[in-house]
């Protein structure tokens, strides 16, 4: 006789399930897209990942992602103030976007469309069994920005996606598409307030000697578990600038996903990470390098203080093909706190023979001898650990060269250590 024990759902599993079979009809999307969310929803079915789940294995989600709001689309969200003045703001509003707000050289379409006909059928597909937070927004995903930057196009105002909300279930996406030789810096601004569950996708497609610089702000209340995905391919001569600023969120797992398709392409990734109370911030990268004389560099730090709890996974892998790949990844950690932790996962997967590929990580404390030095010179114990921490972090910031985008990301961490000195 064989007796098959079937697993307990945790109260989120259940909620997800539920919700879908209750709203999931009413969600815009042809046939096309309707199977894929059948297929997400499907994943998820089988039950969220835990610690036996490799990619998984620093974020219990299954134990983290215990308590979710009621199912609801958010209501009642507001467009704000740019971050930098002078912005294209383009708003994802209670899942209705806008369209037609647009500059010259760009054409915005809201994402609603692309499901209700189909065209985004494609996207919605979940290649891994293990890509819980692509099969979280696929199944749910309501609205979200199209972009396309003409060929050329030199777009100088900072575009402005903003992505905020006032509570519920939030799923959005985000899909651009740089034309050739185009250049322009996108700001990812993800915030909102009340308790909530947000996925997040953004997929960037970087076309030949192209130039993006991307910047990712994630800056959610204490009670809202934040779930993101940045997804791009980079085209021969592109360059891509990706800078992540995690500094709120209850839970928060950003992963990023990049494609090096072309020759003399280039991907550099910058991180601030800044963890407090009991917090759990988590940032998994998998680059791809796919084509000769590709360039890369990632460098992550991270300030984590209380009892918040930290992971850095970062996996390079360089194909058969990808001959004269040079790759850096670097993870540097400061604790402020007994009672905080870090880990760090980097990983080398090298299939050709002539690279210069390299990794390292550091965990350590602010330097006692560093700290006497600014006290002995009449500056009080705050504002001296203030300055460290700055400092520690002024390398990754500053490499921007935007004197705007720099002095905007200080001023928030300049907030961040006031309300957690």
């Amino acid at each position: 006789m064989n007796i098959q024990t079937q697993i307990q759902r945790t109260a989120a599993e259940e909620l997800l399930l539920d919700a879908f079979a209750s709203h999931g009809g009413a969600l815009p999307g042809d046939p096309s897209v309707q199977a894929r969310r059948k297929a997400a929803i499907d994943l998820i079915g089988r039950g969220l990942p835990t610690r036996r789940v490799e990619s998984w294995h620093y974020t219990d989600l299954r134990r983290l992602l215990s308590k979710l709001p009621a199912f609801a689309q958010e209501a009642g969200a507001s467009v704000l103030e740019p971050l930098l003045d002078g912005s294209l703001v383009l708003p994802v509003l209670g899942g209705k976007a806008a369209a037609g707000q647009g500059a010259e050289g760009i054409a915005v379409r809201p994402l609603a469309d692309s499901l209700a006909d189909g065209g985004l059928a494609e996207r919605l597909a979940v290649a891994e069994t293990d890509d819980t937070v692509g099969a979280i927004n696929a199944a749910f995903v309501a609205d979200g920005l199209s972009i396309t930057l003409d060929a050329g196009a030199e777009i100088e105002q900072p575009i402005e996606l903003q992505n905020v909300h006032a509570g519920g279930h939030v799923h959005s996406r985000f899909v651009v598409k740089a034309g050739a030789g185009s250049k322009a810096v996108f700001i990812e601004r993800q915030t909102g307030n009340g308790q909530a569950l947000i996925s997040s996708v953004s997929e960037l497609e970087v076309g030949e000697g192209a130039d993006i610089l991307w910047i990712v702000l994630q800056d959610q209340p204490e009670n809202v578990h934040h779930l993101a995905q940045f997804k791009a391919s980079v085209a021969g001569g592109a360059k891509l600038t990706l800078f992540v600023m995690n500094v709120g969120a209850k839970l928060a797992r950003q992963e990023v996903r990049v494609r090096m398709e072309g020759e003399h392409s280039e991907f550099r990734l910058r991180g601030a990470n800044l963890m407090a109370d009991e917090q759990h911030s988590d940032t998994t990268m998998v680059l791809h390098h796919l084509a000769p004389d590709t360039y890369s560099t990632e460098t992550i730090r991270n300030i984590v203080t209380g009892r918040a709890q930290g992971v850095f996974q970062g996996m390079i892998r360089v194909a058969q093909a990808a001959q004269k790949t040079d790759a850096k990844m670097a993870c540097n950690t400061l604790l402020l706190s007994d009672e905080a932790g870090f880990s760090t996962k980097p990983e080398l997967e090298i299939f050709a023979d002539d690279v210069a590929c390299g990794h390292g990580a550091t965990v350590t404390e602010i330097e006692k001898d560093h700290l006497f030095y600014l006290m002995a010179r009449g500056i009080d114990e705050k504002s001296a650990r203030g300055l460290l921490v700055k400092a520690f972090l002024a390398e990754v910031i500053e490499e921007l060269e935007d004197e705007r985008v720099i002095d905007m990301l200080e001023a928030r961490l300049t907030r961040w250590f006031d309300e957690h000195a």
